[in-house]
């Protein structure tokens, strides 16, 4: 529960997210919670969710309070239970007025709609526990069905095992993954098959084993494309119908699909031999997502209880597929956007540019760092060219809120430059600061705008103006490297715009500039100097000739964290030889 209402605070960019519970949902096994955990919600967000609880239906408003009630603003949509009984409310809640968006009920409704999902299969856990219970009473009541027993005993096992194991999985390959350890040891198939309907098609989840689709331990079938779900095969009829279907191999001595050479129930089993097979429908909140594969090489009995044990498998594989698919589909949208808004570098003669982004490791995180380049305006009166504007920043946040808004302060950035032609970097943050704060947009971070010149004989003059960024680093044609530390104060909407210092650096010919964002350095439980010396060292050392792409990609696989928690940019300027 806390999960959802974590993510619900990160989808929402609000404050406080709640999963509140009607005492039938905690009987059932369920805890209410609150993010961020230990937050006591306001006695008014409690009532508005009995409001959405009474009323059966979502409500979202912005209470602008009176007297002693401070303003709030508030969104809930009911948690539904398989028999249509309502289960709670997941609810979000925020200090301030808000205008709630169409997006922002669609986003948590689709949560809501898992977190139900998820709380029915804790209610089918307890039934399933107490399956086992009567299970183990019955054996010790008829020694004789000892054998049945053991069976029924190793299946209610098998969906305990898969109500817990599936309900932490976060991505189709894990939901693969994990559906392939259940089922290895006690169902014994020989081949297992995860298709999705995508678009009319039903395409293959590729096995973590040699990205084919092989059996816990049994061989793979690689390359296997996307068949159309009109067609003949019995997994796209099962998916149709929303029913299992049970396919048996023909007979040795002929028949039409046996002289056919037809394969059984998908084309990932082609050329297998297969005794019976099985396709399970898998059931999403709204449609029919795709289905479950399995196949045994011998003949293989589906009785009664092999039935319930497989359709309630299919179940609980069903809630992890629609739950991976809404959560990779929001946070590719999130990776689209960000990667849409990074500057494709300009041609500069007399130097050498290239930039590299790397998204955070954990998959539900995304960011505001970003890099920019761009042609400065020529100054009233100026005889020569403009110079070269460059930007490194990073905007406070992990959302799509914090890539939305790092787009309009990349914008308002770069017009800014236009706007003031011959003004220096120290001039334009100040003129975006006071943009922002006219605009109300709530930026914050930190930033390091620069602007290039050339002065000639192959120099380039810097001068730059840094809002808290960590420090860049400008290595000369010797190796030797100095960390450029002179900075301000950080951005932040909520402080007053004041001035903003310059300072200047001459960029002789084989010099190296690298800006780089905190993602790059930052670490739990590191040492950020420690890790800034490493790449002061790993940059005087570089060979001068290497291509400046090669060089990123080497300071970021030696100093970068492995398991990173934040989105990184390295950007690099050299200047070339006359």
């Amino acid at each position: 529960m806390n999960r959802f209402a974590r993510l619900a605070t990160r989808l929402l960019a609000v404050p406080l997210g709640l999963v509140w519970l009607e005492p039938a949902a905690e009987a059932a096994g369920a805890v209410p919670e609150c993010w961020p955990a230990g937050a006591a919600p306001d006695p008014a967000v409690l009532v508005c969710c009995r409001w959405v609880a009474e009323d059966g239906r979502p409500r979202f408003l912005s209470h602008a309070g009176g007297g002693d009630s401070p303003p709030f603003a508030f969104g809930g949509v009911p948690l539904i239970g398989g028999s249509g009984e309502l289960l709670g409310v997941l609810a979000v809640a925020d200090r301030d007025l808000r205008a709630w968006s169409e997006d922002d009920v669609r986003d948590l409704s689709d949560l809501a709609a898992a977190c139900s999902a998820q709380m029915r299969m804790r209610s089918r856990s307890e039934t399933v526990r107490q399956a086992r219970e009567a299970a183990e009473d019955a054996a010790h009541a008829a020694a004789g069905e000892a054998t049945r027993v053991h069976e029924l005993l190793n299946r209610s096992e098998l969906l305990l095992r898969a109500s817990e194991d599936l309900a932490g999985t976060s991505g189709l390959e894990d939901v693969r993954r994990q559906v392939g350890d259940l089922v290895g040891g006690d169902l014994g198939p020989a081949r297992i098959d995860l298709v999705l309907v995508r678009q009319g098609m039903l395409h293959h989840v590729p096995s973590p084993v040699d990205g084919g689709f092989a059996a816990p331990g049994g061989a793979g079938v690689t390359g296997t494309e996307a068949f159309p779900l009109g067609s003949d095969w019995p997994v796209a009829r099962a998916v149709r119908e929303n029913r299992m279907i049970v396919v048996h191999a023909p007979p040795e001595s002929g028949g039409a699909d046996a002289a056919a050479g037809r394969p059984l129930a998908t084309p990932a089993f082609d050329a297998l031999d297969h005794g019976t097979a099985v396709c399970l429908p898998l059931r999403g909140t709204h449609d029919t997502l795709g289905a479950l594969v399995l196949g045994w090489d011998a003949p293989y009995g589906i009785g009664v209880d092999e039935r319930a044990v497989l359709t309630t498998l299919a179940g609980y594989t069903a809630q992890a597929v629609e739950r991976a698919l809404h959560l990779d589909e929001r946070v590719t949208v999130a990776r689209q956007l960000q990667r849409a808004m990074l500057t494709e570098l300009p041609d500069v003669p007399g130097l050498e540019l290239s930039a590299l982004y790397r998204p955070a490791g954990q998959h539900d995180m995304v960011g505001g760092d970003w890099y920019d380049a761009y042609p400065l305006p020529v100054a009233p009166g100026a005889d020569a060219a403009g110079g070269l504007a460059l930007t490194v920043g990073d905007i406070t946040g992990h959302d799509m809120r914090a890539a939305s808004l790092m787009g309009q302060v990349r914008s308002m950035l770069r017009q800014a430059d236009h706007d003031h032609p011959g003004d220096g970097p120290d001039q334009v943050l100040g003129a975006l600061e006071r943009a922002c704060r006219r605009l109300h947009l709530p930026a914050s971070g930190t930033a390091l705008h620069a602007h290039l010149t050339a002065t000639g004989a192959g120099h380039w003059l810097l001068r730059w103006s840094n809002a808290g960024h960590p420090a860049p680093l400008l290595a000369a044609a010797d190796g030797t490297v100095e960390s450029l530390t002179e900075h301000d104060v950080l951005l932040h909407h909520a402080l007053e715009p004041g001035p903003r210092t310059c300072a200047g650096r001459s960029l002789a010919p084989g010099s190296t500039l690298l800006l780089y964002t905190d993602g790059l350095v930052e670490e739990p439980g590191g040492d950020i100097e420690d890790n800034v010396g490493r790449l002061a060292h790993r940059l005087a050392t570089a060979p001068p000739d290497v291509p400046l792409d090669v060089l990123l990609r080497s300071l970021l696989d030696a100093v970068a964290p492995r398991d990173a928690r934040d989105d990184a940019v390295l950007f690099a300027v050299r200047v070339c030889a006359p």
